[in-house]
């Protein structure tokens, strides 16, 4: 990783390995969808695991259909579901820890994707602790997801996406999750709005961006 100043990081060409983790079915793709995207038009030759920690029955099927899509520019890829109790990750604490011990094992990430710290739902905040917990020299990105909670913060770390991207990533979510769409939430001004407010904040040369936080961040 390189710095172009220091408010921009900025990867060189060529392969990356990425490991995003999500407590649920869509998170990853409503939380870094585009950035995923757009960092693997920039490293086509890049290796990703994505991690949906409880998706059983038609969610998992949702969630490996719509992985497979997000990462058709991926050099290589590798998709897991597991079957941990959803809304209940607090209690089995112990065991998700065990689960990324040996996920550790399959690589050696130059960046992560995970849940925010602040986030009000419970299995997202152990996801994120956990994530820290286990990846102590890594690069860590924590992304959003609108909901009830009214949780949204102030994120220090922007990804501007194009509108082709923007559009792509929007379409691919409502396209992927039938199960999600009866949600209040779960509707195309939601995430376009969310976009559209971060790429305000940038500010983006294009309208929409996707934002993060960046709790550390080693420059070398």
């Amino acid at each position: 990783m390189t710095v172009k100043t220091s408010a921009h990081l900025r990867f060189d060409r060529g392969q990356l390995k990425i490991l995003c983790i999500g407590a649920h079915s869509d998170d990853i793709e409503i939380g870094c969808g585009g950035t995923i995207l757009k960092l693997l038009r920039s490293h086509p030759e890049s290796h990703v695991i994505w991690v949906v920690l409880t998706a059983s029955g038609e969610r998992k099927k949702e969630a490996v259909k719509s992985a497979t899509v997000f990462l058709q520019g991926a050099g290589s890829k590798r998709i897991i579901t597991k079957a941990f109790r959803e809304s209940y990750l607090p209690s089995q604490w112990e065991n998700v820890k065990e689960y990324l011990e040996d996920l550790k094992r399959l690589m050696e990430p130059d960046l992560i994707f995970t849940h925010s710290r602040q986030d009000l739902h419970q299995d997202h905040r152990v996801v994120c602790e956990l994530t820290w917990n286990t990846y102590r020299r890594h690069q860590i990105l924590e992304y959003e997801i609108p909901k009830y909670d009214g949780d949204l913060g102030q994120p220090n770390l922007f990804v501007p996406l194009s509108d082709e991207i923007a559009e792509r990533k929007v379409r691919l979510l409502i396209e992927g999750f039938a199960t999600q769409r009866s949600k209040g939430w779960f509707t195309e001004e939601t995430f376009y709005g969310l976009l559209r407010i971060r790429g305000i904040e940038c500010p983006a040369t294009s309208k929409y961006s996707e934002a993060f936080y960046a709790r550390k961040v080693v420059l070398e």
